[in-house]
């Protein structure tokens, strides 16, 4: 049989291409690839964005008065109670530029931007809480004899929160808070700030109790004679001898000081004075405490 030819067959006709599949990325999709930073496959991605605003801590020797601050001072305190906490940050330096530079207008309405700072530095945000520190610092330094002599409880309230944040927050926050606490007591009158104290050096919480009671050793230090009478040398004395028996550290550290303190002033015009400690601490002391009092002096 003869074979048909080749080209009576029908055409080959060729493969046609195969189609690549596209891949649709919806716009929402698309946008957060983007937001991370993934535009092409052969570009690593970067971080992703970050959620927290940086805050600059400005030291007070770096911030500047104010052009108009009669102007600036009538929104103050609104910016102090705004709900956008960045805002509140820039208020609370507002505030530490008004005490730096211009501290007769605070003045009217010191006790309640007092009140709003302490609103601050409770709050979780850390940044907004050492702000608010740093303005209580500057606070202090400008209004320490007004702040002390109010009949108001904002300085209170005040106090207790900077020991509150000195004893137990994060590192630079209880840091500030230290600096704030010595800055009060340089700033204020020794005896009506070792009454605020008192106060404190009495609290349940262990921390507070031990931060109270480093300035109020510190306080101690700047009073003389007369104004350790004025307080009461055996309510000293005696304080002084509970905080030696205190659990933590820090608080029997501050009553030696307070010790050493009153020690040295009681006996300065003593030629005796071994024996004129004894005597007093015996006079205002159980037995067992008297003689460690006169033990830690002569340590």
């Amino acid at each position: 049989m003869a074979l048909r030819s080749l080209d009576n067959a029908l055409p080959m006709t060729p493969e046609r291409p195969k189609k690549q599949a596209k891949i649709v990325i919806s716009a929402k999709k698309e946008k957060q690839l983007s937001d991370f930073g993934v535009n092409d496959e052969n570009i690593a991605p970067g971080p992703p964005p970050s959620t927290e605003a940086s805050i600059d801590y400005i030291s007070s020797e770096n911030l500047e008065e104010f052009q108009d601050p009669e102007a600036k001072i009538q929104g103050l305190v609104g910016g102090l109670e705004s709900k956008d906490w960045l805002k509140v940050c820039e208020s609370l330096n507002d505030t530490r530029r008004f005490a730096i530079y211009h501290s007769n207008l605070l003045l009217p309405i010191l006790e309640k931007v007092v009140l709003v700072m302490v609103k601050s530095i409770k709050n979780p945000r850390s940044a907004l809480c050492k702000t608010s520190i740093m303005a209580s610092s500057d606070i202090f330094k400008a209004f320490g004899v007004q702040l002390i002599e109010s009949t108001s409880d904002a300085l209170s309230q005040l106090l207790l929160q900077l020991l509150l944040k000195s004893s137990q927050d994060k590192k630079f926050v209880c840091e500030e808070a230290d600096k704030a606490l010595s800055i009060m007591v340089d700033s204020m009158a020794p005896l009506p700030l070792l009454r605020k104290l008192s106060a404190c050096v009495g609290h349940s919480n262990l921390r507070i109790r031990a931060k109270a009671a480093v300035s109020f050793a510190n306080c101690v230090s700047k009073m003389d004679l007369k104004g350790m009478e004025a307080f009461g040398l055996a309510s000293l004395i005696k304080m002084a001898a509970n905080l030696r028996n205190d659990k933590l550290p820090e608080a029997r550290e501050a009553a030696k000081g307070i010790v050493v303190s009153v020690y040295e002033a009681i006996t300065e015009n003593e030629e005796e004075k071994s024996e004129f400690w004894q005597s007093f601490c015996q006079s205002n002391l159980p037995a067992i405490h008297a003689q460690a009092m006169v033990k830690l002096v002569s340590s």
